[in-house]
């Protein structure tokens, strides 16, 4: 093990450096892309100085790695901003309070309503078909509704 690690030369860097990208596609969280580019990194440093020893290689590719990893653990933590749209992608939570004509007559508590240019499936107190309702909650895709006043 000594005689490799006095023999580090630039290619066993990036070949690391490009072994742990390789695992990073597979799903690591981006850590494992910060940790390569250190590896790469000390093996660019080992390409222009190649007489640094290989203590000097492992120091730096230690240090890189924790600064790299200190950044993205950073990064992520501020990238986590709350939305100025809560309800996107929440189509049913965006529809509570508005008012919806009966496509569907509400029988037994089930019927559908008519919400733009598609069809809902409602829950709710019977209602005819045309008569007016308000949404006034959701359970998965279905709208809770009431007799609109």
């Amino acid at each position: 093990m000594g005689a490799f690690l006095q023999h580090l030369s630039f290619w066993d860097w990036l070949a690391l450096g490009t072994v742990l990208l390789i695992l990073e596609v597979f799903g690591a969280g981006g850590y494992l892309l910060w940790i390569g580019m250190a590896a790469a990194a000390v093996g660019v440093l080992t390409f222009v100085m190649p007489e640094l020893s290989w203590e000097l290689q492992l120091l730096l590719f230690g240090l890189l790695s924790i600064a790299t990893a200190l950044y993205w653990w950073r990064r992520q933590r501020t990238a986590v901003r709350p939305s100025d749209q809560p309800n996107l992608n929440l189509r049913g939570q965006e529809l509570i309070g508005k008012t919806f004509v009966v496509h569907e007559a509400i029988v037994d508590g089930r019927g559908k309503i008519k919400v733009a240019d598609g069809v809902w499936i409602a829950r709710g107190p019977d209602a005819a078909i045309g008569s007016r309702v308000r949404v006034v909650g959701q359970q998965g895709a279905i709208l809770l509704v009431e007799a609109a006043q």
